[in-house]
């Protein structure tokens, strides 16, 4: 585990030399022309673009919508066939801070918004702050947010190493079908989660292997008679099974309909039993993913086993194409976010996003959501502590594990991709690191692009 200390404003301004310009830190130099030619003799180069964003989940989705807005010649790359990561993957659990109070929070994240609403009812439907969606319509519903701003993107592009030059990530290493590629960037965004391409750089993370939080494989169920069968019904059903099938989850069991649909999701407390499990041990992973198809079939089978004939004829339709990660690896920043940061409401005067919601106990019995205040994120916990031309974004940015999951909702996760991509495309733009851009003019355009960062609103954000 990193060392954490707080770093106080004066301790920030002074290390960064830069307060009257609003910049975080000092020089460092970029990649040279020599440079550029011996990463392109290590790998064959499949691009060179101006910022790069890997993973194409909420924050990825954030990021290359945020730098492609800004002009910048952007790639989004993702490893699976579709972009939206959980959001996607978790057969439409709501996302969560997307429109708090029921207002819009940035451009960015209306963008996504108005590409679901033109699909109409069958795509999305509104909650006080969350949209639960049909994500077969998400996945369409990126992509065409991604091409509204000139944004390009590959799919089955998965990153497997990073080159550091002058202690400056220069180029990603990629793995394709048609072998390992190199990808160029003057600045680049880790938004996989797990703090891959920071921790193939070399960057210090960080990680609580004795508290990672569960993972979830979630479910869909169909063929349900909802003027006979209330969601409590299935839920009584699956937990009263457990002496027989011992793989049902102790905890929580979150069951809704699917957007406008006929059919139900259920998120659940996942590997919450079987131990703390790291998905990025592919011998733990591994387990885990059996384990959990294994669990969702113990799942169904309570509920079709139920002595009530209308959960007899509910039907299983699926389940995601891989768990839901909750937490791995975040990347050490020069802030750490602390659980005293969430719980307290902390306001930063770097500040490039906020975020709102609960926190997650993870899915251990007999834990309960406990209701976080608005805080900020600065953006010295997007910034690696020493790494230079990569930003971080998602659940991966730096903090402590329990400010980790209190800040982990997908909208929070697409509003700190927003500033790191806004971020990238200025420091490709000027030619400098991104712990070098002046943050009165990111902040400036944040702000234009809708974000508000006045405290005196946050109460109907804080829900």
């Amino acid at each position: 585990m990193a060392n954490r200390r707080s770093a106080t404003r004066r301790e920030f301004l002074t290390l960064a030399g830069t307060a009257a310009a609003g910049g975080i830190a000092a020089s460092a130099t970029a990649p040279s022309a020599l440079g550029q030619s011996i990463v392109a003799a290590r790998r064959p180069v499949l691009d060179d673009v101006d910022v790069l964003v890997v993973g194409g989940g909420p924050a990825g989705i954030g990021a290359a919508i945020g730098a492609a807005r800004n002009g910048a010649k952007t790639l989004l790359v993702e490893n699976h066939s579709f972009f939206g990561g959980v959001a996607a993957w978790a057969l439409g659990m709501p996302i969560n801070q997307v429109r708090p109070d029921g207002k819009p929070r940035s451009i960015v994240h209306e963008l996504l918004v108005k590409k679901l609403e033109a699909y109409g009812e069958p795509a999305v439907r509104f909650g006080k702050h969350e949209l639960w969606c049909n994500v077969e319509y998400l996945k369409v519903a990126v992509l065409d947010a991604l091409e509204e701003v000139g944004c390009r993107y590959l799919v089955h592009v998965r990153a497997a190493d990073a080159i550091v030059e002058n202690n400056r990530i220069v180029a990603v290493v990629v793995a394709t079908k048609q072998g390992l590629k190199t990808i160029q960037a003057k600045a680049v965004v880790d938004c996989t989660g797990d703090a891959d391409v920071a921790y193939y750089a070399g960057a210090e993370t960080m990680i609580d292997p004795e508290s990672l939080m569960p993972m979830t494989l979630s479910l869909a169920l169909t063929n349900i008679d909802r003027a006979k069968v209330k969601y409590s019904d299935v839920r009584d059903a699956i937990h009263k099974a457990r002496a027989k099938y011992p793989l049902i989850p102790s905890g929580f069991l979150e069951i809704n309909q699917i957007a406008h649909s006929g059919s139900w999701y259920i998120n659940h407390a996942g590997t919450a039993d079987m131990g703390r499990v790291d998905a990025t041990d592919i011998h733990q992973r591994t387990k885990a993913e059996a384990s959990s198809r294994r669990q969702a079939i113990q799942m169904v089978q309570a509920v079709r086993e139920s002595n009530n004939p209308d959960l007899q004829r509910i039907k299983w339709i699926g389940t995601g194409p891989q768990v839901s990660v909750r937490e791995t690896r975040r990347v050490k920043g020069i802030y750490v976010l602390t659980e005293d940061d969430a719980m307290s409401g902390r306001t930063f005067d770097d500040a490039i996003a906020w975020r709102s919601g609960f926190l997650d106990p993870g899915g251990q019995k007999g834990a309960k959501f406990v209701k976080m205040q608005v805080h900020d994120v600065p953006y010295r916990a997007i910034v690696p502590e020493k790494l230079e031309g990569l930003l971080m974004a998602g659940r991966c940015i730096s903090a402590t594990h329990v400010a980790a999951a209190a800040g982990k909702s997908m909208g929070n996760c697409m509003a700190t991709g927003h500033a790191a991509g806004l971020a990238a495309a200025i420091s490709a733009k000027k030619g400098i690191v991104p712990r070098e851009v002046n943050l009165r003019e990111l902040r400036d355009a944040l702000q234009a692009d809708g974000v508000n960062f006045q405290p005196n609103d946050r109460d109907q954000k804080n829900l």
